[in-house]
C-alpha cells in the first residue's frame, strides 16, 4: 500500500512539474509575439494627391478684341452683373476658377499698373511669399507681369498684360475652398501653368 501510495505522488510531482513547464513556454512564447509587435505611432496628417490629365488647349472665340488658348477642362463664364469681356474659366474638377478682367486703355495706364501691381499685396497677411516675373513678347506686344503667391492665400497667383496702348488684361485664380496651400497645391501647380499658356498665347484683335 505504502509503495502504491509513493508512486502514486510521483506521478503527481511528475503532472504538475510537466504542466509548469508547459505552462513557462506557452507565457514565454506570448511574450515573444507581443514584444514583436511595432510599437503604434501616429500618423500624420495626409493630404489627398490629386491628378489630373495632361492639359489640351482650344482657341476661344470671344466677342472680345483679345484671344487665347485655354484648357479643354476649363469651362468659359461670363461674370454675372460684370463688365464686358470679364469672363470666369471655371475648373468644376478642381473647384478653382481663374477671373479674367479686360479694360481699354483711355489714359489711364498708370492708375491701371497700380491697381494690378496693388492686388498682389493683398494678399501679403497670409501669404508666405510673393515672387513677380517679368513678361515681354515684342512680336505680340503683350508686357506684363506674373505672380505667384505661396501660403494660405486666397489666390495662389495673378497676372497681367498689356500692349501699353490700348488693352489691358488681368486674371487671378481662386479655388472655392479655405485656404490651405498643401492641400490645393496640385491643383494650384495645374492652374499656375494654364495662365502662364494663356499669357504666351494671348493674341490683341
Amino acid at each position: 500500500m505504502r509503495k502504491t501510495t509513493y508512486r502514486f505522488n510521483e506521478s503527481i510531482k511528475l503532472a504538475r512539474g510537466n504542466a509548469s513547464l508547459w505552462l513557462f513556454f506557452w507565457v514565454s512564447l506570448l511574450a515573444l509575439l507581443v514584444s514583436c509587435k511595432e510599437d503604434p505611432q501616429p500618423k500624420p496628417a495626409g493630404f489627398l494627391a490629386l491628378e489630373y490629365p495632361e492639359p489640351r488647349y482650344e482657341l476661344t472665340n470671344l466677342p472680345c478684341p483679345f484671344q487665347f488658348e485655354k484648357n479643354t477642362q476649363a469651362i468659359v463664364v461670363p461674370a454675372k452683373g460684370k463688365q464686358p469681356c470679364w469672363f470666369n474659366l471655371d475648373y468644376p474638377q478642381m473647384r478653382g476658377t481663374i477671373f479674367l478682367t479686360y479694360q481699354q486703355i483711355r489714359g489711364n495706364l498708370d492708375s491701371l499698373l497700380r491697381d494690378a501691381q496693388r492686388l498682389p499685396l493683398q494678399h501679403t497677411i497670409k501669404a508666405d511669399g510673393i515672387e513677380g516675373d517679368l513678361y515681354t513678347n515684342e512680336y505680340m506686344h503683350t508686357y506684363g507681369m506674373f505672380y505667384e503667391v505661396s501660403g494660405n492665400a486666397a489666390s495662389q497667383a495673378q497676372f497681367y498684360v498689356t500692349d501699353s496702348l490700348r488693352h489691358f488684361l488681368t486674371g487671378s485664380v481662386y479655388f472655392e475652398v479655405e485656404p490651405n496651400f498643401d492641400s490645393i497645391l496640385p491643383a494650384a501647380h495645374y492652374l499656375k501653368q494654364d495662365m502662364r499658356y494663356l499669357m504666351e498665347s494671348l493674341r490683341w484683335q
